[in-house]
């Protein structure tokens, strides 16, 4: 980062967030882009108005004490000359008091406008909205008006207009001043015609109504024979006030007396740290992995400092300036105000919407943020009752607050520091797998024969059971593109999130998060790497080409480290999603919108975003959040206004969708004899967003409302009615439709190329996914009783099979294994444990599952799973008497 970009980040970054806040409240709430201009300006003028004012008094107290001492400083300029008048206007100053810098007073108000105007200029000049926009005779905002031609020249008159609205404001303003001060106005009037003269008419019209709302308060002066405004500890109370005042002596008693600007700057300082610093930190440093663009490296760090700049520029500089320019009455207010505001902030971070589930690395929850009426209240009645406390310690214990402040950011420092300490210490090895991949030049590929045996095993991160009757019964040519495969309704995964369900997967019954927890000696990690060897190990020892693609967090990272195969030099292995795979050219388009420099940018925004609505009281937390857009017009992913509509993209759904796009690119198809074996993992289905319909095809702009209107027929299916009701349900049906109908191309590929028949494929899940839209799948009341989670998707197809058939045994998806192992590795046995792989133990007992929400590897990543909830099931899983919850452990 520059030092440029980063006083950029620092003083205008701010002001562009307030923008972004109004104008999209304004588009809201009027529909309209150009009534969101005329807004955005108002507001702004009416939040500087208090600033204006007191820049006003003080220039107007600087030009009479400037005028006061004219007389003597020019005498003394016509009777000495050279160091003897310096001298002597140096000892003139000083005993009236003044600097000769003190004259900067006098350009207050235009400093206070160059940087409102520098980001109104590249706020509105990068506002998508405005390009193509019309406005009565204007065709294109974004573009120069061109109202009259010339010769055949397009004359631009909105900015005449605009420069002469000004030189009659600054004509009013001057009146009966300097020439100096005239000079200065008309030639910043004639600077912002050069400037702005050739630029989108958006961006004139926004400084058009600013001159106009000059003009009126330059006209209200001049009316008023340009009295200068009183400062604020000069103004009178209104006589009704001073009335009631005498009357009830203590009203108004909680308003502080006197300005303490120790705890201003502490409470502005704790805020400042607290949203820039320690929750950034603590959301990188829980996954540094996830923050990292590979392709173009970059230190995860960047992501804290750009949000410590923004965080410094909102409760730091602009506050600062606000207070310099306050009287001492305005002052004391205002530390009372931060410090309440830093308080309450901490209290809301610690205590409210402390489990919103999972947190993608585009900083958008899985589920919308929803708090229930009890919580809104409570967090608002806690609020009113530390207020309470804060203003009568305020009054009577100052030095208890003062002390109280300073320890609060030392801990708020501490926990910082502690937080990039973790992620400094990822950064060695962020930087060799980022180097690694970009050395990368092997095109991914997998190889199956026509003459051989191929097993290929998916792993379709998320992927819900429930869906597959609904999504056949609207798509009947995935029933003919999946024939000869059996669909296991009744199975189990032995978790609702990836770390406990999928080492099951790969693994089997040994890795189920009982077993796993039986070997308390060893670590998670380790035996979760087992749990990905296993089949390739004893494929590859079998003479199989083996090929491994993104093995779902290997080494215990997410970006999985293919070192765990070192060992297995004949084994190939590929990243895909977290990798260098490019997306593929259909949807290259799609994708050059919402590229990797655009995660850029929204990580340089959304993660102060993100601080701020946690710091916020919960009544806000939801509209701020505004559905992961954190209110930018420039939507960084899918923000879902209905159930129906959205606009957005959210880039890892495309890349991994790409993956299963470019399957049959990726199979190369051999005449020889050779077996082959193929394992990989793939995202589609944990990425939720809306997509087109009816081909479900990703989109930046999505629109199904009358395809939905006309179709909510399909969610019913033999009187059975799936409930959708919430975008984020409707998100996940389109994604597993998505990967459902990519995955039938590729069958369709492998019969066309011949190799389908010899072909044994399993695609399974490692779980599901809570939704609530079936309610005789709901086993309990608590969070994750909801048997859709424990449901996981599990299709199988065998050798030379024929017919789409369901089975409705009870499974799990630990037998993967066994299921992949069968008829071709004779009593197959875990080259780790020396124990043989079987489903003996899907039989032994009724199966225990376990719940928690500890889903990071990152926190939960010890030698056993952190305490959670267990539950035991058997035989048919949809008879919710066959569930008992067992307890915590």
């Amino acid at each position: 980062m520059t030092l440029p970009q980063a006083l950029f980040q620092l003083l205008i970054g701010p002001l562009e967030l307030v923008f972004d806040v109004v104008y999209i409240i304004a588009r809201e709430l009027s529909g309209s882009g150009w009534i969101s201009i005329f807004a955005l300006s108002i507001t702004v003028n009416l939040m500087l108005l208090p600033l204006y004012r007191r820049a006003d008094a003080i220039q107007e107290a600087e030009r009479a004490r400037e005028a006061a001492l004219a007389p003597w400083v020019s005498h003394i300029k016509k009777t000495f000359t050279g160091d003897e008048r310096f001298m002597m206007l140096r000892t003139y100053y000083r005993q009236n008091r003044y600097q000769p810098f003190h004259a900067l007073k006098g350009s207050l108000p235009l400093l206070l406008e160059i940087p409102f105007f520098i980001a109104a200029y590249h706020y509105l000049s990068h506002l998508e909205d405005l390009q193509g926009m019309p406005f009565g005779p204007i065709a294109d905002l974004g573009a120069p008006d061109a109202l009259l031609t010339v010769a055949g020249m397009p004359v631009h008159v909105l900015p005449v207009l605009m420069t002469l609205i000004n030189l009659v404001s600054g004509a009013l303003y001057t009146k009966g001043l300097p020439a100096k001060d005239k000079v200065q106005l008309y030639g910043m009037a004639l600077l912002f015609l050069v400037l702005l003269y050739g630029s989108p008419s958006g961006i004139v019209i926004y400084w058009t109504i600013n001159n106009l709302i000059s003009l009126l308060r330059n006209l209200i002066r001049f009316l008023r024979g340009r009295r200068a405004p009183a400062a604020p500890e000069e103004r009178k109370p209104p006589k009704a006030f001073a009335a009631l005042r005498e009357r009830f002596p203590r009203l108004g008693a909680a308003a502080p007396e006197r300005a303490d600007p120790r705890l201003f700057w502490g409470a502005c300082i704790l805020l400042a740290l607290l949203t820039g610093v320690l929750i950034p930190s603590a959301v990188v440093a829980s996954s540094p992995e996830e923050f990292v663009l590979l392709a173009r490296y970059r230190s995860p760090l960047l992501h804290v400092l750009n949000a410590a700049l923004l965080a410094a520029g909102t409760y730091l500089v602009w506050p600062g300036v606000v207070y310099l320019l306050s009287g001492k009455r305005g002052r004391a207010h205002l530390a009372l105000l931060f410090w309440l505001s830093a308080t309450a902030a901490i209290v809301n971070y610690m205590f409210f919407g402390t489990h919103m589930g999972t947190l993608s690395a585009e900083l958008i929850y899985d589920d919308d943020l929803y708090f229930s009426m009890a919580e809104k209240l409570g967090n608002l009645a806690l609020l009113l009752l530390l207020a309470a406390v804060l203003v009568w310690l305020w009054k009577t214990r100052r030095r208890f607050v003062r002390g109280a402040c300073l320890a609060l950011i030392v801990a708020v420092f501490g926990m910082s520091v502690y937080n990039v300490g973790s992620i400094r210490a990822a950064l060695p090895s962020l930087r060799r797998t980022a180097q690694a991949l970009g050395g990368e030049t092997e095109k991914p590929e997998f190889t199956l024969s026509r003459n051989g045996k191929n097993v290929v095993v998916i792993m379709l991160d998320k992927a819900i059971s429930s869906y597959l009757p609904y999504l056949f019964q609207e798509k009947p040519e995935l029933a003919e593109q999946f024939e000869g495969f059996t669909y296991y309704p009744n199975t189990i995964s032995y978790g609702p999130c990836t770390n406990i369900g999928v080492p099951a997967v790969y693994g089997g019954y040994e890795y189920t998060p009982e077993e796993m927890n039986r070997r308390a000696d060893e670590s998670l990690a380790s035996k979760h790497n087992e749990a990905l060897k296993l089949m390739p190990a004893l494929f590859d020892a079998a003479g199989y080409e083996v090929t491994v693609c993104e093995p779902t967090y290997a080494g215990y990272r997410s970006i999985p480290d293919l070192s765990i195969y070192d060992d297995y030099p004949e084994i190939r292995t590929y990243l895909l999603e977290s990798g260098p795979f490019d997306i593929v050219p259909e949807y290259a388009e799609v994708y050059a919108a919402y590229d990797e420099v655009r995660i850029d940018q929204i990580w340089t925004r959304n993660f102060f975003c993100f601080s701020f609505v946690k710091t916020a009281p919960v009544l806000l937390q939801k509209p701020f959040y505004n559905h992961g857009g954190y209110l930018n017009v420039h939507l960084p992913a899918q923000v879902s206004n209905t159930m129906s509509t959205a606009t957005g993209l959210r880039s890892l759904f495309l890349k991994c969708y790409s993956v299963l796009h470019a399957l049959p690119e990726m199979t190369q198809i051999s005449d020889g004899a050779e077996n082959t074996f193929v394992m990989m993992s793939n995202s589609t289905t944990h990425e939720p967003q809306l997509l087109t319909e009816p081909d479900y095809l990703p989109a930046v702009e999505v629109d199904n409302t009358a395809y939905d209107a006309a179709h909510m027929d399909r969610f019913t299916l033999d009187g059975r009615t799936m409930r959708m009701e919430t975008s984020v349900q409707m998100q996940y049906y389109h994604v597993n439709m998505a990967a459902m109908l990519q995955f039938g191309a590729w069958m369709d590929y492998l019969r066309e190329n011949g190799v389908y028949d010899n072909t044994r494929i399993i695609i399974a899940a490692d779980h599901g996914r809570v939704l609530g839209q079936f309610d005789d799948m709901i086993f309990g009341t608590g969070r994750n009783e909801d048997v859709m989670v424990f449901n996981p998707l599990l299709l199988v197809k065998d050798f030379d099979s024929d017919a789409f058939t369901v089975d409705r045994s009870f499974m799990t998806n630990a037998d993967v294994p066994t299921l992949a192992f069968a008829d071709l590795i004779a009593d197959p046995v875990n080259p780790f444990t020396g124990n043989p792989v079987n489903d003996d133990l899907k039989y032994a007992a009724e199966q225990h599952i376990f719940s928690t929400r500890k889903f990071r590897i990152q926190e939960n990543n010890g030698n056993t799973f952190l305490p959670g909830e267990w539950y035991s099931v058997h035989d048919d899983i949809f008879d919710m008497d066959n569930w008992e919850k067992l307890g915590e452990d």
